[in-house]
């Protein structure tokens, strides 16, 4: 595993995307700002003019840019390789834009913690927004599927939304009270994953529903995050224990402990050479080589 230092402490390394240009482009929730790691291991940053936006996730967008959450002034933040940076504003008041994701249908959705909904926005900063039918679901993260529809995770609802391009939702409750999941990824099987940061486990919901859980060895793990790779393994960040943790298509679960006290790993991302990488709150970007 190697380490490479982004950003002082405090900054808070969160969303983590490999972009189209071959850099890893992270966000720093803390400090307002978007940054790109160089193969060469060195750091650009980029300022979004408001150091209090609460940046998040972050995904590349299909026109080659890459889009982020602003969580806390209500926005959808863009940024081009080059560094070039705009944002577009969210219609509700303290909508709280959290997960996104690219669509099927050429533009990019996300998830809406404080106004319960889903919304999407196009590459020139349309947004549509789409109530939830579950009260107080903390929509999280959010990943297209195989089927052609948006899934999303309802943190507080114990559930997991699919979401149609024409805003449709069908809500599947999980088996596991208490799993509260965030992160979901599409895996190479054609269905979705995700991970309870309550539960401690990993779970599989195909896309007609059925659902599959698989609990950690350590359930106070926290799992946060997850990603899918193309040999068919998911991997996840254990943010409550300081790990980079992987489901093989066999079922084996193992765990890459990150060196070192206060890791904290938050976002996660496979670059095309199958290399991992997360983001660290103590100011770092792991890599696993693939």
């Amino acid at each position: 595993m190697e380490l490479f230092e982004v950003a002082e402490a405090g900054a808070g390394p969160y969303g983590v995307a490999v972009g189209p240009d071959g850099g890893v482009w992270f966000t720093l929730v803390h400090a307002g700002e978007v940054g790109r790691l160089s193969a060469d291991g060195s750091v650009e940053r980029f300022g979004l003019g408001a150091p209090e936006c609460g940046p998040s996730v972050i995904t590349v967008g299909p026109d080659g840019a890459l889009w982020f959450t602003r969580m806390r002034d209500n926005r959808i933040g863009r940024v081009t390789v080059e560094g070039g940076v705009r944002s577009f504003a969210v219609p509700t008041e303290d909508a709280g834009p959290y997960g996104i994701a690219a669509g099927p249908d050429g533009a990019l959705w996300f998830t809406e913690l404080g106004a319960n909904g889903v919304g999407r926005i196009t590459v020139d900063g349309e947004v549509t927004e789409y109530p939830l039918p579950v009260a107080g679901a903390f929509p999280s993260m959010i990943a297209a599927g195989a089927d052609g529809a948006l899934w999303c995770t309802l943190n507080q609802a114990d559930a997991v939304a699919r979401v149609g391009v024409e805003g449709e939702v069908t809500v599947h409750r999980l088996p596991t009270g208490g799993t509260a999941p965030v992160g979901i990824a599409a895996g190479a099987d054609g269905a979705l994953w995700y991970v309870g940061i309550g539960g401690g486990l990993l779970g599989r919901i195909t896309v007609d529903g059925k659902v599959t859980e698989y609990p950690l060895a350590d359930r106070a793990a926290k799992p946060h995050a997850i990603a899918a790779d193309g040999a068919g393994r998911l991997w996840f960040t254990e943010w409550g224990a300081g790990r980079i943790g992987v489901l093989t298509p066999d079922g084996r679960r193992d765990g890459y402990p990150i060196p070192g006290p206060g890791a904290e790993p938050h976002g996660i991302a496979v670059g095309p050479d199958g290399a991992v990488y997360a983001a660290l709150e103590r100011g770092q970007i792991a890599r696993l080589a693939g």
